[in-house]
């Protein structure tokens, strides 16, 4: 059908000057990065078609977080080939689900994302969003120095005083930031795009690891009271009168128990299929390299699981990190709920997550529908474990690729 949304990216490597001034050397997306906003209404259909002016590694866009057909995943040597120079290539899907999803490249992925390419992609509701205001804060560090949307230190956020504003909150580092609000309290009504069921008022800290969104909407003060959303400590989205920095409140919001329970739509306990993801490390050879490499269930890349599905089938997946540092760990084409940590089961709201901060020393209990067919990255988000082994996927039944990593194209994923 005809497009809704109609968006030409063009990719270009070189000097970038950030929304603050800034110059440094990297890559853009139509001139900026962060690249444009891509905001579509939920079912209309979104066309984006990426063109390589001067990438010379080549470039993809992977829709992170969103359930697109494989075809569109986005990722070079598993879904299509890398864009080379002068090339280009045109993603185009449903935009059935609403929330907040970021793309960004995967070929190369760590050095091009950490230069800027990447950018935010919001779907609101059919219904809308009421009367409420939508800021946006993607956050990013760009040579050691935090930025949001681009801005060095504090941005202004638009809101009128007695309002309501929903920050749609993006991590597209490596690495965990710390949320928290200072002069006002609020709701977490959304993680990885998937709305949170009865979010109740709190002042605690919120831990948005690698590659995850959270949504906070907050009530403004009517008298015009300052409300800061921090972001790292460092820089804040501000609205109404001055507030000094606010320090990060002691206590942090744990998803496992935060909301009230729903019905998932699906039985975890009727699970067709059932797996490990062990993440541990030790010495070895990587192409040829010699090393201390991430492992999966004990075994080197290339030595590593193909988690096999068929259409339909419930999967539990039991994550277990004993590597000795933190993994966000990133399933694609498919939200999974968090079922227990350490043993521990879930009593909120269901906790979806397509980025999943997988802690030292920590299990983690997962479960989905396999309802997506395709061939299915499963990673670390922190960009440079993959290039180091932490890489694995997910395969449907009968479900094959025609494209390779290597070859002509240089495919690269991570």
């Amino acid at each position: 059908g005809p497009a809704d949304v109609d968006v030409t990216l063009v990719a270009r490597a070189g000097r970038v000057t950030l929304a603050s001034g800034r110059v440094l050397e990297g890559f853009t997306l139509n001139g900026t990065t962060p690249g444009p906003e891509i905001r579509a209404v939920q079912g209309q259909m979104v066309q984006v078609r990426l063109v390589n002016e001067s990438v010379a590694e080549g470039v993809t866009l992977h829709w992170h977080g969103y359930d697109v057909p494989a075809a569109d995943d986005g990722v070079a040597g598993v879904t299509q080939d890398a864009v080379p120079v002068g090339g280009e290539f045109v993603y185009r899907f449903r935009a059935d689900q609403a929330g907040t999803f970021w793309y960004h490249s995967h070929q190369v992925a760590d050095p091009q994302v950490q230069g800027g390419l990447f950018g935010a992609l919001v779907v609101t509701p059919r219904a809308g969003l009421g009367d409420v205001t939508d800021v946006l804060a993607v956050t990013h560090v760009y040579q050691g120095r935090r930025t949001i949307n681009g801005l060095d230190g504090d941005v202004p956020g638009t809101g009128t005083p007695g309002t309501r504003v929903r920050v749609r909150v993006v991590n597209t580092d490596n690495g965990s930031v710390q949320a928290w609000v200072g002069g006002a309290p609020y709701r977490l009504v959304a993680i990885d795009g998937a709305e949170v069921h009865d979010p109740s008022p709190t002042t605690d800290s919120l831990s948005i690891t690698a590659g995850a969104r959270a949504d906070l909407e907050i009530d403004l003060p009517s008298d015009g009271g300052g409300v800061r959303v921090e972001l790292g400590g460092a820089s804040a989205v501000t609205f109404g009168g001055p507030l000094p920095r606010t320090p990060r409140p002691a206590h942090e919001l744990d998803p496992l128990h935060y909301g009230t329970p729903v019905a998932l739509g699906f039985d975890p306990d009727a699970a067709t299929r059932r797996f490990d993801y062990v993440i541990g490390r030790r010495l070895g050879f990587l192409d040829g390299r010699p090393g201390l490499f991430w492992t999966i269930n004990g075994h080197l890349w290339p030595d590593v699981p193909m988690y096999v599905v068929s259409a339909g089938d419930v999967v539990r997946m039991h994550i277990d990190n004993g590597s000795g540092e933190p993994h966000p760990m990133h399933l694609h084409g498919h939200h999974a709920v968090v079922l227990a940590r350490d043993g521990v089961a879930a009593t909120g709201s269901p906790w979806w997550v397509d980025s999943l901060d997988a802690q030292d020393g920590h299990t983690y209990d997962i479960a989905f529908v396999a309802d997506n067919p395709g061939l299915w990255m499963d990673h670390c988000h922190n960009l440079a474990h993959p290039a180091e082994g932490l890489m694995a996927h997910l395969m449907y039944d009968g479900v094959t690729t025609p494209y390779h990593v290597g070859g002509d194209p240089h495919n690269d994923p991570e």
